[in-house]
């Protein structure tokens, strides 16, 4: 198949989730064998912290602005058969009026941040999808399930379908034998005011209680770091080359989940795959869903409070962690790899000639 995407970015992984899951699905799907390209809107932010700009497995083209869309890359988006607009693009409802018009294949949504997008939708706030566009496409995908399908339906999505984050099971991968873990517990993830507050409790709260301990952090944005305990390490950012390392050198990682993501339930992240697939034993905090991706006790240990976390580190043998993180990285590999996600997206692509859509 030919696919085209417009995502918020492939090029730049600072300060996003989008890149390194975008990079995943794309590398699955030109290794089974189908034609992508990804358009990114050229914005100063990331042209200026681009980690990427050739890849081997899909065309990247970047483009200024809508007004030249047409005339540039008209002839690939009619050409496609199915085109996948993703959450976050600029301009992304005026983008989606023009490809109503013009697209010839399936046309599709992938949500990456379904619980936010629905938030924003119900205050009229959302910037990148108008709520009456949502029965445009042919399948909406989301990164969350559950609950969020659900309502998408409601909303008038036609195929409100499940499409997780996946992970590069070629980069993403255990430590060379003689690695051996640096950091008691790491985390990373972008600040987020809503989420801080877990940091806050499940690690910047257990290294101040555990000073003799090195802890990490990685991630841009946040507005004290300078302020945290001495025996925690910040890293403002790390590349994707860089992540398989930086779960390595970690004994336990922290998942922390938005609040958003957390209300509504069965919404994994990107890093709970990339740290679950480099065999770092993952402490997570709660939400509905979680134990249809990785089961409690056995493949993810869960933590509520800092006391929570001290006992994990305090407590744990090292036979039970490594019994966990082998578990996990097992499960990720049957169900989250960059190539079972690229089939579950083609096998949606594939539906029944009814829904596909008219050629106008």
């Amino acid at each position: 198949m030919r696919i085209a995407f417009f995502g918020l970015s492939l090029s730049s992984s600072w300060g996003n989730g989008h890149a390194t899951t975008y990079r995943s699905l794309l590398k699955g799907l030109a290794l089974g064998g189908h034609e992508v390209t990804f358009f990114e809107r050229d914005v100063p932010w990331y042209a200026e912290n681009r980690d990427g700009c050739r890849f081997d497995y899909c065309t990247l083209c970047f483009y200024d602005g809508l007004n030249g869309l047409a005339e540039q890359h008209g002839a690939d988006v009619r050409g496609a058969d199915a085109v996948i607009v993703g959450s976050y693009v600029p301009e992304a409802p005026q983008l989606v009026d023009w490809l109503q018009r013009v697209c010839q294949g399936a046309l599709c949504f992938y949500d990456i941040d379904t619980p936010v997008t629905l938030e924003a939708l119900g205050q009229g706030a959302c910037e990148y999808l108008r709520l009456e566009q949502i029965d445009c496409f042919d399948v909406y995908f989301s990164f969350a399930g559950g609950p969020a399908l659900e309502r998408l339906a409601e909303l008038g999505a036609r195929r409100p379908l499940a499409l997780y984050c996946s992970v590069d099971t070629t980069l993403y991968r255990p430590p060379e034998p003689g690695e051996t873990p640096h950091w008691e517990l790491g985390y990373m993830g972008t600040y987020a005011v809503d989420r801080q507050p877990a940091v806050e409790r499940l690690l910047l709260e257990v290294a101040r209680r555990r000073p003799d301990r090195p802890f990490a952090v990685a991630g841009p944005g946040y507005p004290d770091a300078d302020r945290w305990p001495a025996n925690v390490e910040w890293l403002s950012h790390v590349a994707p080359d860089a992540h398989r390392g930086f779960y390595g050198a970690q004994k336990f990682t922290l998942n922390v989940t938005r609040a958003a993501m957390v209300a509504m339930g069965h919404s994994p992240s990107v890093r709970l795959f990339e740290a679950a697939a480099c065999g770092t034993c993952v402490i997570s905090d709660r939400w509905p869903g979680l134990e249809e991706v990785l089961t409690p006790g056995e493949e993810v240990l869960l933590a509520d409070s800092t006391v929570d976390v001290l006992e994990l580190l305090d407590q744990v043998p090292e036979r039970r962690r490594q019994a966990v993180s082998d578990a996990a990285r097992a499960r990720i590999l049957r169900e989250h790899s960059h190539l079972r996600r690229a089939e579950d997206l083609i096998g949606a692509l594939r539906p029944p000639p009814e829904v596909r859509r008219a050629a106008p």
